[in-house]
């Protein structure tokens, strides 16, 4: 590599500098991502980390809008030269992406490529990647590739780097998701000796005053008042055990960086693909977070749970003078005024009042056989 100038050199420690800086694995990936980009002069980049069920995980470009991205569709399956990086372990370097005779096409609003250089990233006999760039921005000889084996061995020097950055960044989300968990149970079991004592005492207090109204009123009123203090003092406990179990990320990185590491995590953890996605929010008030999170956790449960979707998507938006969270997903839906009826609320009591508290509202569009969509709005953002 001695014979790179010293800024492209210079422009390497960097990126790999940048990769090692970054903890949560999206922002890692798109560091990746627009790094390789970068250095290696190309229009479009892309990494894509598979799933088990022979789609993606995650799906990184940089190079493409965001509405270009949207209107290509869905994330790709793996198959054709994807497929291949994944499976055989090898890097590919093409003239032509499209003369390949593993090329299967792409969706309409997809950019066209033509040369393209690609390879896995891996760690130690685990593909936990594919790294790929496409249309050299330099003259291509005829016929041949703009990439060339000195692109290839930088890629390679990216892509190792990139395994350890990403195989780190996994690491630390998997150590605070089981902070957290450990954290919560311990506040649970906290909670639930204090609430208990508290409301055994309650009960107690009560039976007491049942038995004396009849033969000693004066006593019943006496022990009534003290069920209304041992109710207050309950209250008191769940609504300061509530405030503690506030999600400690939520604090520490906000509510889209929370809601991001979350849904990858359920991403990963079921068969159902789960995107997120947003776009102006600025900060909220704590209490507005929260509520918001909750809602999204709520509604991602109902939907993971009992829909049957094979698509769910979240996304927090600004719109006018609001933060929007919609939740969307393509599973058998439901028919929210019989599901009220049955009594089978699937949390949409709690949610409605969640919404409410915190100066927002919540809209629920479903009907059987075509999904649902739960919207909330609140003030500001």
């Amino acid at each position: 590599m001695s014979h790179r100038p010293p800024s492209a050199l210079a422009a390497v420690s960097a990126a790999l500098l940048a990769m090692s800086r970054h903890l949560e694995v999206g922002d890692v990936l798109k560091t990746i991502v627009a790094s390789a980009r970068e250095l290696l002069d190309a229009q479009y980049a892309a990494l894509g980390v598979p799933d088990d069920h022979g789609g993606f995980a995650q799906f990184v470009v940089d190079g493409v809008s965001d509405e270009q991205w949207k209107a290509i569709g869905p994330l790709p399956r793996q198959h054709g030269i994807l497929a291949a990086m994944l499976h055989q372990a090898k890097p590919e370097r093409l003239a032509d992406v499209r003369k390949d005779p593993r090329f299967e096409g792409w969706p309409d609003a997809h950019p066209d490529m033509s040369d393209f250089l690609g390879l896995p990233i891996t760690d130690g006999d685990e593909i936990i990647g594919a790294l790929f760039l496409a249309n050299k921005m330099c003259p291509k000889p005829d016929g041949g590739c703009g990439f060339t084996a000195e692109d290839e061995e930088l890629l390679s020097i990216l892509a190792q780097h990139a395994a350890i950055a990403l195989t780190n960044a996994r690491l630390y989300e998997r150590s605070r998701e089981l902070t957290i968990a450990e954290e919560r149970s311990r506040l649970a079991h906290e909670l639930h000796d204090a609430v208990s004592q508290k409301l055994f005492s309650l009960r107690l207090t009560a039976q007491a005053a049942a038995a004396l109204v009849d033969r000693d009123p004066a006593r019943a009123k006496g022990e009534l008042q003290q069920v209304a203090v041992l109710a207050a003092e309950a209250v008191d406990e769940l609504r300061a055990a509530v405030v503690e179990l506030r999600p400690a990320a939520l604090d520490e990185d906000g509510l889209i960086a929370t809601l991001r590491t979350q849904i990858q995590v359920l991403d990963r953890a079921h068969a159902a693909a789960v995107t997120f996605g947003s776009s102006g929010v600025r900060a909220l008030p704590a209490t507005q977070e929260e509520a918001l999170l909750r809602v999204a956790q709520e509604a991602l449960h109902n939907a993971l749970r009992h829909s049957g979707a094979e698509h769910v998507d979240v996304t927090l938006t600004r719109r006018s003078t609001a933060t929007v969270l919609l939740v969307t997903d393509d599973g058998i839906g439901f028919d929210p005024t019989a599901v009220r009826r049955a009594g089978r609320h699937l949390g949409l009591v709690s949610m409605r009042h969640r919404a409410k508290s915190v100066g927002g509202r919540l809209t629920v569009v479903s009907e059987p056989g075509k999904g649902a969509t739960i919207e909330m709005e609140v003030p500001g953002g």
